[in-house]
């Protein structure tokens, strides 16, 4: 013990998505509610399109928990796709009677093209399926289990929007656990009423347009212990294993560690977070600019992770492409879309951030039973003298 691995698989419209999570000690109790409301709100958000009246996404424990309690060996779960009744002659896994019409319409901004290169297609379909943010369900269900461990720990991972097209949330104040309580009460998942208003107004004026919109969303993670990641190599540095797992999200193109582009302009000593200590708070820091991250590890102070992602690649006018058989110029495929999925994108990324720290934490504190992790936990937060 002491890896935590997992894997996604399924097309947007095939039968469902399964994700198997390997390395979670036995013993970690589950709740099945906590981790089907996880699911619930990765369809939250105004601006979600039509898949999201058709999907009631809830998990479906396959292997690996027994009478709610992890058993140590890999857990499977899948979620299935309600919308394969509408696709199975297209998307059937085996050959069917029927004559299944080529997609050749290659949509700019999307795995389409690309794809299709790469792998010898002719049917664009055969890319856009596995490409499609619909697996981002899998990603939630794994996260899910991560964020339950995370919680055997004292830590808590939650999100907000800060920004959907041009508008923009005020910079938010010095936020604890307790100022996201409401948080999905939004349609847009923001914290700022006046710009969750502006928000949706600008979505629904940009729909009407026939555009997407893209924005910027924020995780916070609270209860870190010091110590997680490494200083000693590339790949064990936590804010590069934040930034491939943020970016790995569909149509994410940037991702930031605390104040990271405010501090480029900045002189140094407006940069860093000074170091305190006191008997009452032990180790602490007045300012948080670094997102809690120095070095490549935690420091103690709560991880502050934001991504940006772009308007969708689908479009309800299409932008203009090329016919992929006949090469000749023609608009991009139409498929049913969302105008925008930033609310979402927050809970998809609040699941992968959570499975990177969840692997952290076992690699550090390893542990064949949850009894184990969190006694070394302790051991640990006992010898550096933690007081949080």
């Amino acid at each position: 013990m002491g890896e935590l691995r997992f894997t996604t698989a399924g097309e947007s419209h095939g039968p469902g998505l399964v994700a198997i999570v390997e390395g979670v000690p036995a013993g970690l109790e589950l709740d099945r509610d906590r981790i089907d409301r996880d699911m619930a709100r990765r369809q939250l958000g105004h601006g979600r399109g039509g898949r999201m009246k058709i999907e009631r996404d809830a998990v479906e424990v396959r292997s690996g928990v027994r009478h709610g309690r992890t058993l140590g060996s890999p857990i499977a779960i899948l979620v299935a796709n309600r919308d394969y009744a509408n696709w199975e002659e297209r998307m059937n896994p085996w050959s069917v009677d029927a004559e299944v019409e080529e997609s050749h319409l290659p949509r700019p901004g999307h795995a389409d093209l690309a794809g299709l290169l790469k792998y010898g297609f002719t049917d664009v379909r055969n890319v856009l399926e596995r490409a499609s943010a619909r697996e981002t369900a899998a990603r939630v269900a794994a996260g899910a289990v991560a964020k339950e461990l995370l919680r055997a720990f004292g830590v808590s991972v939650v999100s907000h929007v800060l920004q959907i097209a041009s508008v923009q949330a005020p910079a938010p104040d010095d936020l604890g656990p307790e100022d996201f309580d409401g948080v999905d009460d939004s349609p847009v998942r923001c914290l700022d009423k006046a710009t969750e208003e502006a928000m949706v107004a600008e979505i629904d004026r940009l729909r009407k347009e026939n555009e997407s919109l893209g924005g910027v969303f924020e995780v916070r993670v609270f209860g870190l212990t010091p110590g997680l990641g490494s200083h000693v190599s590339w790949e064990e540095r936590l804010d590069s294993r934040l930034a491939q797992a943020i970016v790995s999200i569909q149509a994410v193109k940037g991702v930031s560690v605390g104040e990271a582009w405010d501090v480029a302009g900045r002189p140094g000593s407006e940069s860093h977070d000074e170091i305190f200590f006191s008997e009452e708070r032990g180790w602490h820091r007045e300012t948080n600019r670094a997102g809690g991250v120095e070095g490549g590890m935690t420091n103690g102070e709560p991880l502050v992770v934001k991504g940006a992602i772009k308007p969708i690649s689908t479009l309800t006018k299409p932008l203009r492409s090329v016919d992929t058989e006949t090469k000749e110029p023609a608009q991009a495929m139409r498929e049913r879309t969302d105008s925008t999925v930033v609310p979402a994108a927050g809970v998809v990324a609040e699941a992968m951030v959570a499975l990177v720290l969840a692997r952290c934490y076992l690699e550090k504190f390893g542990g064949d039973h949850i009894d184990d992790s969190l006694a070394a936990l302790r051991s640990y937060e006992e010898r550096i003298g933690w007081r949080r």
